[in-house]
């Protein structure tokens, strides 16, 4: 019987490698997640789990891993904030993807303030920063889905190149070819 169930676990590992490869052929944005807890404690994560899921009203999704020290306050505070990074982001998002890492030594140094609606850090150089209030939470596996209600949407450095995350690795958007207006194409439907 444990041969059995050795073997079993052997394919599960295979088949979530396979997954995890399969999701990495996808970019995705870098964002630091973060929530104030009741108690004033302050939490963040590197997140590449998030998108935008309604205009009407406006929504943002984020998927936060049980084992992190930010789900259990994000659930308390019942608001978050997101900023999303450009490519000089790349330092602290690795120390913010390291399990048991220091939020508040993570941060030391980088220039950040609370957001006014949720009381969450918010990186001062993010491209982008939301702040949003907990309208859903969905189990999924090993993560939590949040829904957030976006209360304020701020644009720091619009012009600034994102950070990216493909292929297990940080990168870099690659320009458009001469000629080509990057822009030109509207996939919001």
């Amino acid at each position: 019987m444990s041969g059995e169930m050795d073997t079993a676990r052997q394919a599960d590992l295979v088949r979530q490698r396979a997954f995890r490869d399969a999701m990495g052929l996808f970019p995705t944005g870098v964002t630091l997640v973060s929530a104030r807890g009741p108690d004033g404690e302050d939490q963040a994560i590197t997140a590449n789990s998030v998108t935008s899921v309604s205009l009407d009203p406006l929504l943002l999704l984020v998927c936060v891993e049980h084992a992190s020290r930010l789900h259990h306050v994000v659930l308390a505070a019942g608001r978050f904030a997101v900023s999303v990074l450009g490519l000089d982001g790349e330092p602290l998002s690795r120390k913010l993807a390291l399990r048991g890492h220091d939020t508040e030594g993570a941060l030391a140094g980088v220039p950040h303030h609370r957001g006014p609606h949720t009381g969450a850090l918010l990186l001062d150089d993010a491209l982008a920063t939301f702040e949003c209030a907990t309208t859903a939470a969905h189990p999924g596996g090993d993560h939590t889905v949040l829904i957030g209600e976006v209360l304020a949407v701020e644009m720091p450095r619009p012009e600034a190149e994102p950070l990216v995350w493909h292929r297990a690795r940080y990168t870099a958007l690659a320009a458009p070819p001469d000629g080509e207006d990057a822009g030109a194409t509207d996939l919001t439907g």
